[in-house]
């Protein structure tokens, strides 16, 4: 298998830490291309059409892209209980609320990355923190009970979108509010899957 990658992107950790976790890291090639979303690698594009990381390119079959869909299948794959069917509804929707706040968190980094100064909306940025503080909200106070238990996809994502809000909006201080939470992802990087991931550029 080869994943293409790019930078410290939450959604590829997410996928680096699932080969970790599902022993199947060692028999993967990583691949580094650009993602820009004005002007995507041709490698990146010619497997996954919209042009967004991270891709997982099979010898068995077409490319998988969607950070959802390939931890789906490393887990399908090694058979690693990910995704349990006794809990599957709740894990997915944590993972998906784990996934929002690393989408709203990445596209305030493009609007100041991307836009000229001029153009860049102070408004529209904070508008997707809010969505990061909803979703942070929600995780405090519903999800908890989920974290203490076994670990899932779930545990992976929200692990991973609060990692990034240190490494990218550590100036935002999201533990504010949020104890029982900042506990649980201190003890979560403890991990040897999140030591072997954390982010360096």
């Amino acid at each position: 298998m080869k994943l293409l990658k790019a930078g410290p992107s939450p959604f590829v950790r997410k996928v680096l830490v699932t080969l970790h976790e599902t022993g199947q890291f060692e028999e993967t090639e990583l691949v580094d291309v650009t993602a820009s979303p004005l002007d995507p690698d041709s490698g990146l594009v010619a497997v996954n059409p919209v042009g967004k990381i991270p891709a997982l390119v099979r010898s068995n079959g077409p490319a998988l892209y969607d950070s959802r869909v390939i931890c789906r299948y490393l887990d399908d794959r090694a058979g690693t209980g990910l995704y349990p069917q006794t809990r599957i509804w709740d894990t997915l929707t944590l993972e998906a609320t784990a996934d929002g706040i690393m989408d709203a968190a990445v596209l305030v980094i493009y609007e100041q990355r991307f836009r000229k100064p001029e153009q860049v909306s102070t408004e529209w940025m904070e508008g997707q923190w809010g969505k990061v503080a909803r979703a942070l909200d929600a995780i405090e106070t519903r999800w908890m009970s989920h974290l203490a238990g076994p670990m899932d996809a779930a545990h992976i994502a929200v692990g991973c979108a609060l990692s990034y809000l240190d490494f990218r909006h550590d100036a935002r201080s999201w533990r504010t509010g949020h104890d029982a939470l900042a506990a649980w992802h201190k003890a979560f990087c403890e991990r040897p899957s999140m030591q072997a991931t954390e982010p360096t550029g």
